[in-house]
């Protein structure tokens, strides 16, 4: 049980220079690399495949029926309390609990990508499909196993700039497994030859899997964090009670009825973002956009917009409290939908595409980094992998439910409307983020509890 916040005197604001300094400290710098680590597959499964198999040929009904592979992000819940209790043989005893999952999963995206890019989708789809499933389970493991990570790496006070840090080496990876991607194929096709070349795409790919050692040699170079030591079990039913209903059970103990609140707010503070995006890059083709521009734009500068909004939501976040940024980032990312409407009114605006996708990227920046910050300080140190697995696979599984419809409503409806309708998702949000604010502050938990 947790103690009453009101009997804990606040600690002395800290200064901007101090503020500034954690984000140089070793364990901001580790989840640099490791959120490198973490950004690098999503987009190889999802964006990136969906232009390399329309060039194949694949038509696109197919393809976006495979866009679902990302789900297995959305239910990572399911096999989360395996990666926060079991010990793998070999491994665990050698590298610890977080840092052998972290390993494994790691060598499992290695082994799906390398599987994706000796492959030919246009010669048989299949393979690719199930090395595509493969990185993604792969990659959703390593987030369960990474966040666990982060979260027993540092205190409440400093979950923001790890999360910040984290959010950096993650927007860098897409940066990399997007316009880089891109780039290498481009670079990698035979000049005399015209059309699509799988050799190109292998090419690619295979500096993909190479690009993971970036996150495999943190691994193998960091300490494992420390953990609240796990009660051992006399059988395999108190063994699986303490895996599977334990760390669910913790949770409402703790927050009871205000668990329904969280919970809720959880699940849909990203909807507008999440439901938006799958419609974006339909929406750049159809206003005449060339593939330089929607790269350079929304690939890298767009990313790197997203960089300094994470930057930012960390700042604030120790200087302000985590709540307070939770609402300025609700009130941003539904607000920037809105620049779209308008953008679609202008037809191909190279300027106005400029300043939509600052906008809209700063915003989720400042959302995601307050987001993660808040998903930590609702964890229990003890359960940190499972209950931090439950939040984001939460924070996926209605908005990404509800995105699979976006196509039909742009169809029926066009742009603007869309557009506007995935602003005003954002009011329950607000409403949401007012009412959790009333409860119990987690910006004045004690450390102890929540880590």
């Amino acid at each position: 049980m947790s103690a009453d916040p009101a009997a804990v005197p606040p600690a002395p604001r800290p200064s901007w220079r101090q503020t500034l300094r954690v984000y140089l400290e070793p364990a901001s710098l580790r989840m640099l690399t490791l959120g490198f680590s973490a950004g690098l597959p999503l987009l190889l499964v999802l964006g990136t495949l969906s232009f390399w198999l329309r060039e194949a040929g694949i038509d696109r009904t197919t393809i976006g029926y495979l866009s679902w592979v990302g789900l297995a992000y959305a239910f990572k819940w399911a096999w989360s309390p395996l990666v926060d209790r079991l010990p793998l043989p070999l491994l665990t005893r050698r590298l610890g609990r977080r840092r052998s999952w972290l390993l494994l999963s790691q060598g499992l995206i290695v082994a799906g990508l390398l599987g994706m890019a000796f492959n030919d989708p246009q010669q048989a789809l299949e393979p690719v499909v199930w090395c595509a499933l493969a990185v993604a389970f792969g990659s959703a493991t390593q987030d369960i196993a990474l966040d666990a990570f982060r979260i027993e790496s540092a205190d409440t006070a400093h979950q923001a700039a790890l999360a910040a840090t984290y959010q950096t080496g993650y927007r860098l990876a897409m940066i990399w497994a997007g316009a880089g991607v891109l780039w290498l194929a481009a670079r990698a096709q035979t000049p005399e030859t015209s059309g699509y070349q799988h050799g190109a795409w292998q090419v690619a790919y295979m500096v993909m899997a190479a690009s993971m050692l970036v996150g495999t040699i943190t691994v193998l170079l960091s300490h494992e964090p420390q953990q609240a030591p796990l009660p051992p079990s006399r059988n395999a039913a108190e063994w699986l009670r303490g895996a599977l209903v334990e760390p669910f059970a913790d949770f409402l103990r703790r927050y009871r009825w205000q668990a329904v609140l969280m919970l809720a707010l959880i699940g849909i503070y990203r909807i507008s973002d999440v439901v938006m995006g799958i419609m974006a890059n339909p929406f750049y083709v159809d206003m005449g956009y060339t593939k330089d521009e929607v790269a350079a734009v929304t690939k890298v500068f767009g990313v790197l917009m997203t960089l300094l909004g994470a930057f930012i939501g960390g700042v604030l976040s120790l200087r302000l409290g985590v709540m307070r940024v939770l609402m300025l980032g609700a009130v941003l990312s539904a607000a920037s939908n809105l620049l779209f409407a308008w953008l679609g009114t202008r037809g191909h605006d190279l300027t106005g595409l400029v300043w939509v996708v600052s906008a809209d990227n700063l915003s989720g920046g400042i959302a995601s980094a307050a987001f993660i910050a808040y998903l930590s300080g609702l964890t229990n140190v003890q359960y940190s992998a499972t209950q931090y697995a439950l939040f984001s696979s939460m924070m996926l599984l209605a908005p990404k439910w509800l995105a699979g419809f976006s196509g039909q409503f742009v169809d029926a409806h066009g742009y603007t409307p869309f557009f506007v309708g995935t602003a005003l998702l954002g009011v329950p949000v607000l409403l949401l983020v007012a009412l959790v604010s009333r409860m119990k502050s987690l910006d004045t938990a004690p450390a102890s509890e929540t880590v």
